[in-house]
């Protein structure tokens, strides 16, 4: 655990002994950041900050869909970072909020051993370095909050601009009409188009709940809701985005689809026609080459009576397939 003390000169790291000393002052707030959850994590929650025993469990455990509720002391939050895996695999990256009024705390959620932990501290990091070097000022804690989500929503923007730059080299491949290896193109199109329904449902969600916190006007001060609206915002503008760049990967997996299915169709069509044509050739011959007839020796003019017989028919369904329109 890390803690600082949040003021109008910065942030000031302490140790974590000093959490109740720092709440009494009458400056500033605190910012507890829990990187790995342990036992004095779960001291701190309880007793210092009276955390609902629901919230001090779901902080504990991994939560699949972002969640939103408010106490009569602080508001419990969370969200969701993705970051992309091998495959097309996203890993979902949790970070959970508890938002009171003079105290934040931050928790991330178990990590998966493929990812790097450091992904994991990239909003919390950004966030302090940019108080720490000026540019930023949070005067209470649902400013901070808010600068999380809004770290939050530049991770998710960026996995889709990621995406975004993929999808030209992606269009243009299935426009070469490169068909000998179909499978392996739409294998990456929907591992990419994977990526993007991730994230949307995650904006989507995310949005969902700022709303929900925004509506809360007895029990959350109407400043804090305005930030939960403009988080709430956020999200929604990312899932248009998202969208947005989901509509126009399937309209170029529809378009490679349908130039696969019409190939296979005109090879089925070939196919037919050389089975049309061969059908009563081979019946001759099979019928021809039975035991039941017997000659001594090789008769002219019966066998070309059957080679003519065999090209006539042959010429025959060759011509009722051309009208056909089948080559």
């Amino acid at each position: 655990m890390e803690l600082w003390c949040v003021h109008a000169g910065g942030v000031d790291p302490h140790p974590v002994e000093a959490l109740e000393g720092l709440l009494a002052r009458p400056d500033g707030f605190v910012w507890l950041d829990v990187a790995t959850w342990d036992d004095a994590a779960e001291d701190v929650l309880t007793r210092v900050c009276g955390a609902h025993p629901r919230v001090v469990a779901a902080c504990r455990q991994r939560n699949h869909v972002p969640t939103g509720h408010a106490y009569p002391s602080h508001v419990f939050l969370v969200l969701h970072t993705p970051v992309a895996g091998d495959a097309g695999h996203v890993h979902l990256l949790e970070l959970d909020q508890l938002v009171g009024r003079r105290w934040l705390v931050s928790v991330h959620g178990p990590v998966n051993p493929a990812v790097d932990p450091q992904q994991a501290l990239v909003e919390t990091e950004s966030v302090r370095r940019r108080i720490e070097e000026g540019r930023f000022a949070p005067a209470s804690p649902a400013e901070l909050s808010h600068a999380l989500g809004s770290a939050v929503v530049r991770r998710q923007r960026e996995l889709v601009g990621e995406v975004a730059e993929r999808l030209p080299d992606l269009e243009q491949e299935a426009m070469a009409g490169d068909f000998r290896r179909p499978e392996l193109l739409l294998e990456r199109l929907f591992l990419v188009r994977h990526e993007l329904v991730t994230v949307r449902t995650m904006a989507a969600q995310s949005h969902d709940v700022m709303t929900r916190i925004g509506s809360l006007d007895r029990m959350v001060p109407e400043t804090d809701r305005a930030l939960a609206r403009d988080l709430a915002d956020q999200f929604e503008v990312l899932r248009s985005f998202a969208d947005g760049e989901r509509e126009f990967l399937r309209g170029v997996i529809e378009l490679y689809q349908t130039r696969v299915t019409t190939t296979m169709t005109l090879a089925m069509e070939r196919l037919a026609v050389i089975a049309a044509v061969t059908l009563p050739v081979t019946a001759l011959a099979s019928i021809y080459g039975m035991n039941v007839i017997v000659n001594d020796s090789t008769r002219i003019p019966q066998l070309l009576l059957v080679l003519l017989v065999m090209a006539s028919v042959s010429g025959l369904l060759l011509r009722w397939t051309k009208k056909q329109g089948w080559w």
